[in-house]
Parts: structure tokens; C-alpha cells; sequence
């Protein structure tokens, strides 16, 4: 089955400053009906999705929820989402954390993840994982993207907290440009994938601290979202 995955980026759309111009984010302050057209607008122009897109309460948990048709309300408390029904758009919303989207074509399964730094630590990527296989997916057979996200380099975090991070999630410790404790999450999660047995991974090495078509939260404090889109094509 036909994969399609989207990110968004901030241009096009009907926010004005600070959300300026396609904000997806409905609880960053931004006029709601300027989400509400943005979001319009993005259910539109995605090809064979009918039924999409599904939103998320993301809360920076590990709660993975399995969806089989639309819904009229963002999935409360959840930061991942899981389908095998064609042409329902799963979202991830970000300005800084890595957006994860993850298939298994085969048995037709995709997932949406928002991975923060919280999220990552306490373990949101196996659930999405374990939720896909509940839904009939193989590990084995999944594939992985990281999109945009802030990179290592960009990332200064306390050197406990580095410390304490990497624990959890081995391959995240590193140094930023200027030398200071840093975290490199796409890094830890695409070592978490590979150790639980996804071998197609594939990184947007885009940074959103770097990269001003992007939302980022650590760049402008006050800023919209961006959106990481995966579905099933439907046809017929």
C-alpha cells in the first residue's frame, strides 16, 4: 500500500505575527480562526486522504493511541497515533521536538509521533512501535522518518539534565556549537529504532533553530507549529 508522508512549513497560510503564516497549532495563542482556515487548507491540498487529518492533545507522554476513522476532536492525551484505515491523515505538531512518522506498507500501518524530549526519554517511540504491532504491523518491516527538529548543536540543556537523558535514551549526549552540554534527540531515537529492529530509517536533517521556514520554539519563544503528515493513499 501507497505510503504519502508531508511536512509543512510555515509559509502560506492565514496566521499573522507571531504565527506568521501556517499555523497548524490551535493552544499557542494564535486567532482561532486563522487555525481553523490553515488547517482547512491543509486537508484540501492532501492527495487520496478523505478522511484525515486526525489532531492530537499532545501532552509530551508516551500514550499510543489506535485510530479507525475521523475524528471531529483532537485524540485527548496522546503523542502518537496509529491507523490501518486508508486516507485518514495521522499529524504530529512541533517548533522544536522531532516529529516521527513510521510505516509499515506491507501490512499497511502508519503512525504519527511527536517526540520531545520528554517523550523520548519515558519511551513514545516503542509505544507507537508496539501500538503498530497491535494493529499488524511488523518491526521488521517499518520505516522510519525524523523530520526537522533543533539538532544537537543548537540544544543546550543543563549537564544533569544531558546526563540524565542519555540514560534513558542512549546516543543523545553531545556538545553544542559552543562546547556547553548538549542533546541530540533525532540521535537517540534513530539508535532506539535501530536497536528494536527498524532498519530503513531516514532523517530531514533540517534543524528549526536554523531554519526560518520553520517553527521554533527556542528560536522565537511565542511561534506557531508545523506539521508532520503520514497516511495511507486511498483509492478506488
Amino acid at each position: 500500500m501507497r505510503v504519502r508522508r508531508v511536512i509543512t512549513t510555515r509559509d502560506g497560510g492565514a496566521s499573522t505575527a507571531p504565527y506568521s503564516s501556517f499555523n497548524l497549532g490551535d493552544h499557542v495563542g494564535d486567532a482561532p480562526d486563522a487555525v481553523a482556515a490553515n488547517r482547512k487548507r491543509l486537508a484540501e491540498s492532501l492527495p487520496n486522504a478523505p478522511h484525515g487529518p486526525v489532531w492530537m492533545e499532545q501532552i509530551h507522554g508516551r500514550n499510543a493511541e489506535i485510530v479507525d476513522g475521523p475524528r471531529t476532536e483532537p485524540v485527548e492525551a496522546t503523542d502518537a497515533l496509529v491507523t490501518a484505515e486508508p486516507g485518514l491523515v495521522l499529524v504530529a505538531l512541533v517548533a522544536d521536538c522531532v516529529p516521527v512518522l513510521l510505516a509499515d506498507p506491507d501490512a499497511g500501518v502508519v503512525s504519527a509521533v511527536h517526540a520531545g524530549r520528554v517523550g523520548s526519554r519515558i519511551g513514545v517511540v516503542p509505544s507507537a512501535l508496539a501500538a503498530m504491532r497491535r494493529a499488524g504491523a511488523s518491526t521488521e518491516r517499518v520505516e522510519a522518518l525524523l523530520g526537522p527538529s533543533v539538532c544537537g548543536e543548537c540544544y543546550e540543556v543543563p549537564a544533569a539534565m544531558r546526563q540524565d537523558v542519555e540514560e534513558h535514551l542512549p546516543g543523545t549526549a553531545c556538545r553544542t556549537r559552543n562546547g556547553k552540554p548538549g542533546l541530540d534527540l533525532r540521535a537517540g531515537l534513530w539508535r532506539q529504532l535501530a536497536e528494536a529492529g527498524v532498519s530503513r530509517i531516514g532523517v530531514d536533517p533540517r534543524c528549526t533553530v536554523e531554519s526560518p521556514e520553520l517553527f521554533s520554539h527556542r528560536r522565537e519563544s511565542t511561534t506557531g507549529r508545523f506539521g508532520a503528515a503520514i497516511w495511507l493513499e486511498a483509492t478506488g
